[in-house]
């Protein structure tokens, strides 16, 4: 990758390695429902992406592929999103952090059984069994015990493989269309899909301040901000690789849940996130140009 496709893949990495902590705060109790905060996260992205897209003369043309991008909506937002956010009510966000980096292995599976056998090259191969060794050693088996939910930790995987299916889909439906203009429509028709379940979900009192600024900044910065920069990010490096973000995502989500909410420094992240990093920068490594 370039230093211009390695400065993005690492913003990337770290917008969306915050919103496990905004989502955290804005579901505990006092806060939101989860179908009404995504509707409101997406809302927000909408509000803040359409008139961009707008802007740029993009929409007419996305609105040609309006079945994919409402494929991609349903794929990348309108299910993982609620799973991730019904799941992090009974998870650590560090944990839900930690599933969503097996993104990359659903992505190089997806990739290679479509005939993408570049993603078998050594280095990269390196880089994902290193990873994949970090993540296992981070949950690791204790994570799965005690006040976890084993139906939580399925839904997080399930949005992990909703995250690693979406991308590849439509950069083979649309390989030229504008990732402003494939996620401000997917977010504007994840909005209304949501709209019966956020009336339903209306907060029947206001929400506490916490709760509220983690909707707000999850709206503006992991949502909006984070998939126009992801989409530079798969125009540069394709969508499988791009999808090793996740490694940085979570040694950012990680960290966040320490330091943040006082979630535990367990031996297996003291162990697994440096391998997480390793795996993540040998997977997408190349010779660096200018």
């Amino acid at each position: 990758m370039t230093r211009k496709s390695w400065g993005l893949f690492i913003a990337a990495g770290v917008l969306w390695g915050v919103p496990y902590l905004f989502i955290k705060i804005a579901v505990e109790p006092g806060g939101f429902q989860p179908g009404f905060l995504v509707f409101a996260r997406v809302s927000l992205g909408a509000i803040f992406l359409l008139p961009l897209a707008f802007k740029q003369g993009l929409i007419p043309e996305a609105l040609k592929y309006f079945k994919w991008i409402l494929l991609y909506s349903i794929i990348e937002l309108v299910g993982p999103w609620y799973f991730l956010s019904s799941g992090e009510r009974h998870v650590s966000s560090g944990l839900a952090g930690l599933l969503i980096a097996t993104v990359p292995f659903w992505s190089t599976i997806l990739a290679s059984l479509l005939g993408d056998h570049s993603v078998w090259q050594p280095l990269r191969i390196f880089g994902v069994v290193v990873g994949f060794i970090g993540v296992f050693l981070v949950v690791g088996l204790e994570s799965l015990r005690g006040h976890n939910s084993k139906s939580a930790v399925a839904l997080i995987l399930l949005a992990a493989l909703g995250y690693a299916v979406a991308p590849i889909m439509i950069r083979r439906k649309a390989p030229t269309l504008n990732g402003l203009a494939i996620n401000s429509l997917a977010m504007f028709f994840t909005a209304l899909i949501y709209i019966p379940v956020g009336i339903i979900q209306w907060p029947s009192h206001m929400p506490n301040p916490s709760a509220i600024w983690s909707l707000v900044m999850l709206g503006i910065f992991p949502t909006a901000i984070a998939f126009v920069v992801f989409f530079k990010v798969i125009v540069d490096v394709g969508p499988t690789r791009a999808s090793m973000v996740t490694y940085i995502n979570t040694a950012v989500a990680v960290l966040l849940g320490i330091v943040v909410l006082g979630e535990p420094l367990t031996l297996g992240i003291g162990l697994g996130l440096p391998l997480i990093l390793v795996g993540s920068y040998f997977s997408g490594r190349k010779k660096i140009t200018r």
